[in-house]
């Protein structure tokens, strides 16, 4: 009887996660603008919105509850990234990425957007004191597109 309930218990948490999207892989690389968008839409779809938050420069996105209630609705989205602009400036990086999503809600709707996001990673070499702080997310803008996924693409503004 000891064995059988350990079990259960295992199997009714594993349904449970699919349930709440982590049957997709976990993704959190912090070594790119890139992967940092990648996993910003990874925990999205895995329904881990604090992680995805946390991505963000602090004020750069509303209050966490606020955010999270943003996704309320949202079932899945796809990623599809173009062509990443950079440039240093005074120990910094900094990055626009262009962005085109799918974002599917509860009910099976589609809505295509496209847009861009502004992140910035300061030198590894140059922080000499805590906390070590990876590339973060500065912002994003994002607007309903009328081009079907497959067509639309993201627009950046120089970095």
């Amino acid at each position: 009887m000891r064995q059988i309930l350990p079990v259960f218990l295992a199997l009714a948490l594993a349904a449970s996660a699919a349930a709440q999207g982590q049957d997709e892989p976990f993704i959190n690389d912090l070594s790119s603008p890139t992967r940092v968008i990648v996993s910003l839409y990874n925990a999205i779809n895995r329904h881990e919105y604090l992680r995805a938050w946390s991505y963000f420069k602090a004020g750069a996105v509303p209050p966490y509850e606020q955010f999270r209630a943003g996704y309320a609705r949202t079932g899945k989205v796809e990623l599809r990234i173009g062509e990443v602009r950079s440039e240093g400036a005074a120990g910094s990086i900094h990055s626009a990425v262009p962005v085109a999503l799918r974002a599917r809600d509860a009910d099976g709707a589609e809505t295509v957007f496209t847009g861009c996001y502004l992140l910035t990673e300061v030198q590894p070499a140059m922080q000499e004191t805590p906390p070590f702080r990876p590339i973060r997310i500065d912002g994003g803008k994002l607007a309903k597109s009328g081009s079907p996924f497959e067509e639309a693409t993201g627009q950046c503004e120089e970095p």
